[in-house]
């Protein structure tokens, strides 16, 4: 990078993955022409509109992540310290969550964020978001500008559906250090609205520690009482195979059906959600016991609700569940007691 690049320039773009920006280059001090000619001549390639890489081989990841975020904020942001930019563009969603390790999977298109009064002229493989309240961040030189990991968590939680999505990502999170229980529950506290605020709340208590007493509860609320289930004995201890004592989590004794709940944070994809399904849909026949975890009870408690209820009619229990609402499956499915016509 040597020939007609001045030194500044030199280090801003071994920062940058060997990538720098037409501003950049001009403040730096090259000329007009001289970009040009280098483009011409084969030794800078456009990467996209105004982003240029000094250097002739393939880009790496990092260099494409910093072509997308000087595209979308060609301007040098430099802030009162000179060793720290204050970039108005960048990394958010799936891209900030890749570079701060918050997930294993990269996507394709890359996420950047940007303030909600700015426009940009749309291109290829990046998707624009837009915020009216961008944090004023500072970034070190070299340190690709990306939303704070507690803001990338609630960003992608809030784009999904899937409560077992939003375990995976607290998981991580505190899983692999990138947060606090304190740092995140005070910027949950900032967002007027956020479609999972009870469930995140309740999943950093359950992360901090508390993940148990959390599945717990919600499954005595929203399955077991919403139904109109039999109430069931908490933490009855037992004896194991090896000697050792434990506790049941869930026991309805009279009818000798056992309900245990994982309160691990599993990820979407792990198998042992299907494992679960598999074990308890065996459960209906000869079985006693039943294992729910977190998007059993948080997200389709009434179909929890219905297992629970033919299991336990099917040993003996003369009662009939209720809906919890006006739309609530729980009336057409649950089977007839034991013996009558449905």
């Amino acid at each position: 990078m040597g020939d007609g690049i001045p030194v500044s320039l030199q280090r801003k773009a071994s920062d940058q993955g060997g990538i720098v920006s037409r501003k950049q280059a001009l403040a730096a001090g090259m000329r007009q022409s001289t970009i040009r000619s280098k483009i011409k001549s084969g030794r800078w390639r456009q990467v996209r509109l105004g982003v240029y890489s000094t250097f002739t081989g393939p880009i790496t990841r990092r260099g494409k992540l910093w072509a997308a975020v000087l595209y979308a904020d060609p301007t040098l942001g430099q802030g009162g310290n000179p060793d720290e930019t204050n970039m108005r563009a960048r990394l958010s969603h799936q891209s900030a969550a890749e570079v701060d390790n918050l997930l294993d999977e990269r996507s394709d298109i890359i996420h950047l964020t940007i303030s909600a009064t700015r426009r940009i002229r749309p291109t290829p493989g990046i998707r624009v978001h837009r915020t009216r309240n961008l944090r004023d961040l500072r970034f070190p030189p070299g340190e690709l500008p990306r939303t704070w990991v507690e803001d990338t968590l609630l960003d992608l939680a809030d784009a999904t559906e899937d409560i077992d999505q939003v375990c995976a990502l607290v998981t991580a999170a505190f899983g692999r250090k990138l947060t606090s229980a304190a740092i995140m529950r005070t910027v949950l506290a900032e967002r007027h609205f956020h479609r999972w605020r009870r469930e995140i709340s309740e999943l950093i208590t359950a992360a901090d520690g508390g993940a148990h007493s959390v599945l717990e509860s919600r499954y005595d609320q929203d399955v077991e009482r919403a139904h109109g289930l039999p109430l069931s004995q908490h933490q009855v201890p037992f004896r194991k195979k090896d000697g050792g004592r434990g506790f049941r989590d869930r026991v309805y004794s009279e009818f000798n059906v056992i309900v245990e709940l994982d309160g691990r944070l599993a990820h979407p994809a792990d198998r042992q959600w299907e494992d679960k399904e598999r074990d308890n849909a065996a459960a209906e026949g000869d079985q006693q016991s039943l294992r729910y975890g977190w998007r059993h009870v948080y997200q389709d408690s009434c179909q929890t609700a219905i297992q629970v209820a033919n299991v336990l009619r099917a040993r003996g229990w003369k009662g009939q569940p209720r809906p919890c609402s006006g739309s609530c499956p729980v009336r057409k499915t649950v089977s007839p007691e034991p013996g009558r016509a449905r």
